[in-house]
């Protein structure tokens, strides 16, 4: 079920557009925790609670990502400015296409919660 939702909410042409725009993982500063999760796994859990509005606290655990670990990945990208680049990929490189439509709607659910 979730790699069916998974590879609906982040098609493989939409991960190729995400993939290379997303920033290096880096270790805590603190030392310690457990290994980096997978670039992909992560941000379709981040997709998923930017596009079903709920809460970061209510990510399903089906994901395998612990709402504390999307949610610090998600303001980690949102400092390295991320959602814009993601803007500026789907403007140049989707148009009209359904994937451009979809980035267009994750990009604006990232910037409305960027406050939060």
């Amino acid at each position: 079920m979730v790699d069916v939702l998974s590879h609906r909410l982040v098609p493989d042409r939409l991960w190729k557009l995400v993939e290379p725009l997303l920033p290096a993982f880096l270790p805590r500063p603190q030392g310690g925790g457990s290994a980096p999760l997978d670039d992909r796994t992560v941000f379709t859990a981040v997709v998923y609670v930017l596009t079903s509005g709920c809460s970061w606290r209510h990510l399903p655990p089906e994901f395998g990502v612990s709402p504390a670990t999307a949610h610090r990945r998600f303001r980690t990208w949102d400092r390295a400015g991320l959602w814009q680049r993601l803007h500026q990929a789907a403007a140049e490189q989707c148009g009209p296409r359904s994937e451009g439509h979809w980035l267009t709607m994750i990009v604006r659910a990232a910037l409305a919660r960027q406050d939060r």
